[in-house]
């Protein structure tokens, strides 16, 4: 269960210090990814391309002890598990957020976030794991390529939070540009740079 604790008592207590009433403690990083086997994997297993990098995303977070505390106002929350969000277009037209509680296995999650965001559009309600889970944020916008996005600093959600358009095709390869948004009172800069480098290693070495 998640549990509010001491930020003194952890690795973070300087960076809570710094930047808790900074005015704009978000930091955005831009990576170009290559997505080959992504794509490849999507077109032979007919899987839908944005699970599959759910999928890498909860997997490259997981082993990163920074990804499980999150300052909650102006507390620090300590998680046990974690979830991907993605933003999923309901019947009514609209769009609703989905949380999927991220497993090693991906046949588990691409169970689950079929049924969860099939679930969500039905309802044109969000399903939300924020009480249980630390939640990392998506949205695809699919409709265009992007070179890079950043997030908005509401001050209220402080998850990190990544942003995607459509890949790219380059001779034989396919590329992604992602923006990855975190605040740096939940990781610095290295433990950022440590999650997009497992990210590319997930994403490139994905076997079903």
């Amino acid at each position: 269960m998640p549990e509010e604790i001491l930020p003194e008592s952890t690795t973070r207590a300087a960076a809570y210090a710094l930047w808790m009433n900074a005015p704009n403690p978000t930091v955005t990083l831009f990576k170009t990814f290559d997505v080959t086997n992504l794509v490849r994997l999507s077109r032979k297993k007919h899987l839908k391309f944005n699970m599959l990098l759910d999928f890498c995303i909860g997997k490259a977070a997981a082993p990163i002890e920074e990804f499980y505390t999150l300052p909650v106002g102006k507390k620090l929350i300590r998680y046990d598990a974690l979830a991907v969000s993605t933003i999923v277009k309901n019947r009514s037209g609209g769009i609703n957020s989905c949380d999927v509680r991220f497993t090693e296995e991906l046949s588990v999650f691409h169970r689950d976030y079929l049924n969860l965001t099939s679930r969500t559009a039905a309802a044109c309600e969000d399903h939300d794991l924020s009480e249980s889970c630390m939640v990392i944020g998506t949205s695809a916008i699919t409709e265009t390529q992007l070179d890079g996005a950043v997030g908005m600093n509401s001050g209220i959600f402080n998850n990190p939070f990544l942003i995607w358009g459509k890949y790219r095709k380059q001779r034989f390869r396919f590329a992604l540009p992602i923006s990855f948004q975190f605040h740096h009172t939940q990781m610095d800069g290295a433990h950022a740079g440590r999650f997009l480098a497992n990210l590319q290693r997930e994403i490139t070495d994905l076997k079903p």
